[in-house]
């Protein structure tokens, strides 16, 4: 049930973010994160800021949305995959419970969904997704009672501190680990596809390859046998930590201690980079990556709630 007062609603302002906005942008960083854990998008860079709408009032920034295609199938995929599309939708404390504000920006963001929908192949359906922390309840319940979103997955996001030894560990024989810039196009076309390989339902894509590459210090890791990739992880820098991600071993080469020993290689670069510690998520009923991050030091510091519905 939605706590708006009609009244407080007219002299709301809604529309795109603006370069002149970001002062107020960062009041309503500052509102929303005070709660732990929330999850907050940033709008990007100007490119993207026709998927942003913020709501103002009284030259206050009190609620914004915003909407971002996170995976594209590629041709050829199981015909179970599905693009996703995901929203973010957050609102200063004293507006969260708001759903008449909450619902014009909704409105926004659904319509622009559906024109990023229009450019991806209509081959394969695309899902609406968002993703919360599991203590954002006002949030939480807008997505699933307002609006009939089900539940996709749960993530943990894992923490591990960088000032504790690590474990020294070595590569099966005639296996070999590198750092891979995918410098071409080629490169990053043949590390799709063996990405989609092991992640067919909810393959990368090239946008999604691209926005990771421009974070700073990049890098994948990968272990080949000869010229054959077996695995691989990226890790980069999310202000003073590492993140990692997509890891994966190959099917032929699992339970080898090659995910292991990438995981050992990602936390010495970042070490070296003067982080203090990594983090990385990991679906909640992935009982056997749970144990390995857990073997390694990992701790579950968060849990991340994703819904999901058709979209139409």
């Amino acid at each position: 049930m939605s706590h708006l007062s009609t009244d407080r609603l007219h002299d709301v302002e809604i529309r795109n973010f603006q370069e002149a906005d970001m002062p107020l942008l960062e009041g309503l960083f500052r509102s929303v994160t005070a709660r732990e854990y929330a999850v907050f998008w940033w709008v990007g860079d100007p490119a993207n800021w026709g998927n942003v709408f913020c709501a103002f009032r009284q030259g206050v920034m009190i609620a914004k949305g915003q909407v971002s295609i996170i995976n594209i199938v590629p041709p050829g995929s199981l015909s179970e995959a599905r693009h996703s599309i995901y929203m973010n939708l957050k609102a200063v404390p004293e507006w969260e419970h708001d759903f008449e504000l909450m619902d014009r920006l909704y409105e926004l963001l659904y319509a622009r969904a559906l024109e990023l929908k229009a450019t991806l192949s209509a081959e394969y359906p695309t899902l609406l997704c968002v993703g919360n922390d599991s203590g954002e309840v006002a949030n939480n319940q807008f997505f699933k009672e307002r609006h009939s979103f089900r539940h996709l997955n749960s993530l943990f996001s894992m923490n591990r501190d960088l000032g504790f030894p690590l474990p020294e560990l070595t590569l099966p024989a005639g296996l070999e680990m590198m750092h891979w810039q995918m410098a071409t196009v080629q490169e990053e076309e043949d590390y799709l596809t063996l990405e989609a390989e092991i992640w067919p339902d909810t393959p990368l894509g090239s946008n999604r390859l691209a926005e990771y590459k421009r974070n700073d210090l990049w890098t994948a890791l990968v272990v080949r046998e000869g010229e054959t990739i077996i695995a691989s992880l990226m890790v980069w820098r999310e202000d003073n930590y590492g993140y990692i991600e997509d890891v994966f071993v190959r099917e032929p080469w699992r339970k080898r201690g090659v995910a292991k020993y990438l995981l050992t290689q990602a936390m010495k670069y970042s070490g070296s980079h003067g982080l203090s510690s990594v983090r990385l998520m990991v679906l909640t009923t992935n009982p056997s990556a749970l144990k390995l991050y857990e073997s390694l030091g990992f701790t579950a510091i968060q849990e991340e709630i994703r819904f999901c519905l058709d979209l139409k």
